[in-house]
């Protein structure tokens, strides 16, 4: 396991085909742990906290990588690059899901005669920008405060309504546990019996967030947590399968253990007031960085990280 993952500390993410198909595409570390992770015995180490301080100097050192130039290797247009004709058409796929039928030139800011379409990196590529300025994805109704946009690049999970401040899991169950989401800030009372509005951010997506409504920044930090953690429900037995998508069928639970960025922000329609913003991070995609601070007055479809 160990010498697995030394070798994937200097890889970017390539494109498999297989990877797409179990949902596992651009996450090898989440591969690696998929199965430990569902039993029993990795329950109780993935959420020990010696192991996730570990856990987060080995992502903090392959972050470095993906930040490097030699990580842009995998954005080639061979059968495992991000450019491929497989790779290049999932994107593609997902960005237009709206219904628009736009090439990754026209919908994305990128240079299609430089080498890897002008991304210095994978995560120069990973965080790549929508072209904003030509209409792509426009911010719904931006002078009206009434309405409420979407955060990110994202497919509904879950709403849930009057969420309590603390809940248990039990077995088959995951429910909201306020509280415990907002890591005990001091804030989290006013949202006790309040709605929660849950979306799933594919690794295929566009992967920045944007503030739903104009406001106020009152409050915005990152809380490190779990990363490779599920619940003891999708235990891995002799009799029981692994779960192979077990992060994605826990994303209540990781609201609550995970690696997660919280923003809160003061609308300036008092109908809303104050509302939250969390950026959830899912296995090795976890490096939520922040991009407001507070204090910060933002704009309806402004980018928060």
């Amino acid at each position: 396991m160990l010498a697995m993952l030394n070798h994937i500390l200097g890889t970017a993410p390539s494109w498999t085909d297989a990877g797409h198909t179990v949902g596992l595409v651009g996450v090898p570390i989440n591969a690696l742990f998929d199965w430990p992770m569902a039993t029993r015995a990795g329950f109780a180490v993935f959420q020990d906290p010696k192991v996730n301080a570990m856990l987060k100097k080995v992502l903090g050192v392959w972050n470095e990588f993906l930040a490097s130039p030699d990580s842009a290797k995998v954005l080639g247009t061979d059968k495992e690059g991000w450019f491929g004709k497989s790779g290049e058409e999932s994107i593609l796929q997902v960005a237009n899901v709206g219904g628009t039928n736009k090439s990754f030139e026209e919908l994305f800011q990128c240079d299609p005669k430089a080498k890897h379409h002008g991304y210095k990196s994978w995560d120069d590529f990973f965080t790549r920008l929508f072209r904003f300025d030509e209409g792509i994805r426009p911010v719904t109704e931006p002078e009206n405060d009434d309405v409420v946009a979407n955060c990110c690049e994202s497919k509904t999970y879950k709403i849930a309504h009057d969420v309590k401040a603390r809940d248990k899991f039990w077995v088959k169950g995951q429910p909201y546990s306020v509280v415990d989401m907002l890591a005990q800030d001091p804030l989290a009372e006013q949202f006790v019996g309040g709605t929660i509005y849950q979306a799933f951010l594919s690794a295929l997506s566009y992967h920045r967030w944007h503030t739903p409504v104009s406001g106020t920044i009152k409050k915005a930090y990152v809380v490190d947590g779990a990363y490779f953690s599920e619940p003891l429900f999708e235990d891995f037995t002799s009799e029981h399968p692994a779960d192979k998508n077990g992060e994605c069928t826990s994303q209540e639970y990781i609201s609550v253990v995970a690696t997660r960025s919280i923003i809160f922000i003061e609308a300036d329609n008092p109908k809303i007031g104050l509302m939250c913003f969390m950026g959830i991070g899912m296995t090795e995609v976890s490096t939520c960085e922040t991009t407001v601070k507070e204090g910060q007055h933002v704009n309806k479809g402004d980018q928060l990280g």
